[in-house]
């Protein structure tokens, strides 16, 4: 079968204060999925299912199905704090949806094939889709996954720190762990972190996370064990900001199911908008890679 594309595009976007998963930053108008759709079917995707709410939903599905008709298959899945709970009592106080590995557990019913994971507005790459395509249809299976793997330098902004999950391999590129690590900012020729753990000071080189996992459909019961577990620990009163996030599962499945993430490194150029400020770096990138020769002025003309 043929691998899905999974956008995740349910998020509250409370740093940035828009919709931006439906924003326009291409010269055609395009989003920033636009370019992630464009290069996933040039890669052989055929299918793309969206993680949205359904507050915003008839505003999303105008945008984005227009130009998409004929082009690929299209599915949606809607992201609900009482999704998968399973009779567990949601704190009346809470808004904050669960998190990531939550988001993709609800795409348990609509996904019965290999299939990639990509945040709605990260730009990722032709590379890494590319690679991701190669390995969904010849290397993934239930004991092995694979993450794409990102060079530090070029994941963070000009505009303030990032948070980013820093991905350790053994020689076989194997994950080994994955820390998340935040305030992270190069300062003076160095990148540096703020927070709680060691080292301060990360690699340029370092290969993080940005969000593009490959999973077989074995994820799904994988995962909802998982999150019954994490209500009954972290999703009281409480914990009401509390989020069940991929890597939570990644590393559970590589340390007690003892299964493998392959890290498959990137030479792509990541760039999204984590703050306001970001958005005219972006469309000039956007611009650059038109002129160049790398995508249509029009994705979808």
């Amino acid at each position: 079968m043929e691998p899905t594309l999974l956008i995740l595009a349910a998020g509250m976007a409370s740093r940035y204060g828009s919709m931006k998963q439906i924003q326009s930053f291409g010269p055609g108008g395009e989003t920033i999925m636009d370019y992630s759709i464009y290069d996933a079917i040039r890669a052989g995707f055929k299918k793309v299912v969206f993680i949205i709410r359904k507050e915003f939903a008839d505003d999303f599905k105008a945008i984005v199905e227009p130009p998409l008709k004929g082009k690929i298959a299209i599915d949606y899945v809607y992201q609900d704090l009482k999704s998968f709970t399973d009779g567990y009592q949601v704190p009346a106080d809470r808004t904050k949806p669960w998190g990531t590995a939550h988001a993709v557990l609800c795409a348990k019913d609509a996904i019965n094939e290999p299939f990639a994971v990509i945040n709605a507005d990260d730009f990722y790459g032709r590379d890494a889709f590319e690679k991701a395509y190669k390995f969904l249809t010849k290397d993934v299976n239930d004991n092995t996954y694979s993450i794409i793997g990102y060079e530090l330098l070029k994941t963070l902004s000009d505009n303030g720190t990032v948070n980013r999950g820093v991905c350790r391999a053994n020689a076989n590129g194997d994950l080994v762990a994955i820390a998340e690590r935040i305030n992270i900012a190069k300062k003076d020729g160095k990148i540096l972190v703020d927070d709680d753990q060691e080292p301060k000071e990360l690699p340029m080189d370092s290969q993080v996370s940005m969000n593009f996992w490959c999973f077989s459909p074995s994820i799904f019961p994988y995962s909802e064990k998982l999150f019954n577990e994490f209500l009954n620990e972290k999703g009281n009163l409480t914990n009401l900001k509390s989020e069940f996030f991929i890597p939570i599962v990644g590393d559970k499945f590589i340390n007690v199911n003892k299964g493998t993430i392959k890290v498959i490194p990137t030479s792509a150029q990541w760039f999204g908008v984590t703050y306001k400020e970001d958005a005219p770096e972006v469309k000039a990138n956007l611009e650059q890679l038109v002129a160049a020769g790398e995508y249509p002025a029009s994705l979808w003309k």
